[in-house]
């Protein structure tokens, strides 16, 4: 009936009452709004049994003012309904002899209840509007975010999500909705080795505890990504999980910015550790090699001479390694001059190529067309050519293709080694670049380290990609001389 008379107002409807049974009566329109209300419901006319009072309630209500209801139903032939206020025996017996059949008669109790239910609809639709209002603020908010949040069940299956979630996985909600998250979010783990603790969504799942962990992932182009996994529990009122909430974010740019912190801090302290040992040892080994160098010259027994033979040349070879720390340690001098990128490669390339061959490897040249020339230093640039080389070659012991290329892609001059090796681990791409880290069990672990502080001081860039049983990829950006610069240095 409500909604009928909201919608369609099919009824028009005379009041029949007294200033005190209207008082009441009114105040159920007032948190309704008054004027509103009566306008949709239909009300036409009033009819006071004291007749019509000065400033009055049809003054209050916009209604005509009748001093009788049969002069009111006069008035309005077409009056369907009337609402008696008073409660009166008399007046309700009187009109139930007297109204025409046409005319519907709603008593006071009858009325009371139906503004009643009409106050209870009114707030619903008033609640229900300002629901709907604040859940399509909250998921606007939530789509605009980054991370991707989903809501999975207490089995961890998804019951929502945000857009992120969407562009992420390049699916529709409906492809999503009511499947496991781990479908979709998925962890990678090394063949036959299981985490010491599980991921966070598994471990909150089984405590009903909030979870968080970083996950490492590798895309199809051997990239590494680092994402943290955030695991809430949504609680009842009695504290019981019903449903958890996940959030994913990417922090593959903070987890490299605090990498380069880190590397930077071990390497001034490796730096100044290395030349204080440096120099302490090659000390003592100087004199050691004088002193064996002496012995082999007044000693004449073949096993005594390939004894101190040895010892000199283990001298030569740590007095090597002292070297290449303290060239690592110093700081890199850095010429002024240009460099022709396609040339050093040519160059290197050529005098290496015996040692691919002796190796079964295949070597493969992409030079790029006018390339831009590099400001740094050409010797600089063909050690970190030599390092890259001599890794990959390493690395394929039993043969493989070996590719160089350059080119000029982002505003830089690439350097690019690419090998079909065995690749990296995950877990061992953020040491690659650590001085003294080798997988090799030989060598001092110091080309990569000192490629990367060349690269670094010239305000290049060092990508490494890297697919497990598929190869390496190591490229290296260089910033190109630029036709101010060049100006400037003509003038």
């Amino acid at each position: 009936m409500v909604e009928s008379l909201r919608a369609d107002k099919q009824y028009r409807i005379g009041l029949i009452g007294d200033k005190s049974s209207l008082v009441p009566f009114w105040e159920l329109f007032a948190s309704l709004g008054n004027e509103r209300v009566v306008a949709q419901l239909g009300f036409q006319a009033l009819a006071l049994h004291e007749g019509a009072p000065e400033g009055g309630f049809g003054h209050t209500l916009d209604l005509p003012v009748h001093a009788h209801w049969r002069d009111m139903l006069a008035a309005h032939p077409d009056m369907n309904l009337v609402v008696e206020t008073t409660g009166s025996e008399s007046v309700l017996g009187q009109l139930r002899r007297e109204l025409p059949l046409s005319v519907a008669l709603v008593e006071r109790n009858a009325a009371s209840f139906f503004v009643r239910l009409l106050s209870t609809d009114q707030m619903w639709v008033a609640c229900k509007m300002d629901l709907l209002h604040t859940q399509t603020l909250l998921k606007g908010i939530i789509d605009q975010l980054r991370e991707q949040i989903v809501l999975v069940d207490a089995t961890g299956k998804v019951l929502d999500c945000n857009r992120a979630v969407l562009k992420a996985q390049n699916l529709s909600k409906t492809d999503l909705l009511g499947r496991p998250l781990r479908n979709f979010f998925k962890v990678e783990t090394a063949q036959n080795e299981r985490p010491a603790t599980p991921p966070p969504l598994e471990l909150a799942l089984s405590t009903r505890q909030a979870a968080e962990a970083t996950l490492p992932h590798v895309d199809a182009q051997g990239l590494v990504h680092y994402t943290r996994e955030y695991v809430y529990p949504i609680q009842d009122e009695a504290g019981h999980p019903l449903n958890f909430l996940c959030i994913r974010r990417d922090i593959t740019s903070r987890t490299q910015m605090e990498q380069r912190l880190q590397q930077s801090e071990r390497l001034a302290s490796i730096g100044e550790m290395s030349t204080y040992l440096a120099h302490e040892i090659r000390n003592p080994l100087f004199a050691i090699g004088g002193f064996a160098n002496q012995l082999l010259r007044n000693v004449s027994e073949p096993a005594a001479r390939e004894k101190i033979e040895i010892i000199i040349e283990e001298s030569k070879r740590l007095d090597s390694i002292l070297k290449s720390i303290l060239t690592f340690a110093r700081p890199v001098e850095q010429g002024h001059g240009l460099a022709d990128l396609n040339r050093i490669v040519r160059d290197t390339m050529e005098l290496m190529g015996m040692a691919c061959e002796s190796r079964n490897i295949e070597l493969v040249l992409g030079l790029g067309e006018d390339l831009p020339l590099v400001e740094a230093d050409p010797e600089l640039l063909k050690q970190c050519l030599i390092n890259l080389v001599k890794n990959s070659v390493e690395a394929m012991e039993t043969g493989g293709l070996l590719a160089v290329r350059t080119g000029f892609a982002a505003a830089r001059v690439q350097l690019e080694v690419e090998d079909t090796g065995p690749g990296i681990a995950p877990e061992l791409r953020d040491k690659i670049f650590s001085p003294f880290f080798s997988t090799k069990g030989r060598g001092t672990g110091l080309g990569l380290a000192m490629t990367k502080k060349i690269l670094d001081e010239l305000g290049g860039t060092v990508e490494l990609t890297s697919v497990p049983g598929a190869g390496t990829r190591v490229t290296l950006g260089l910033p190109p001389q630029l036709a101010v610069a060049k100006q400037q240095a003509d003038g």
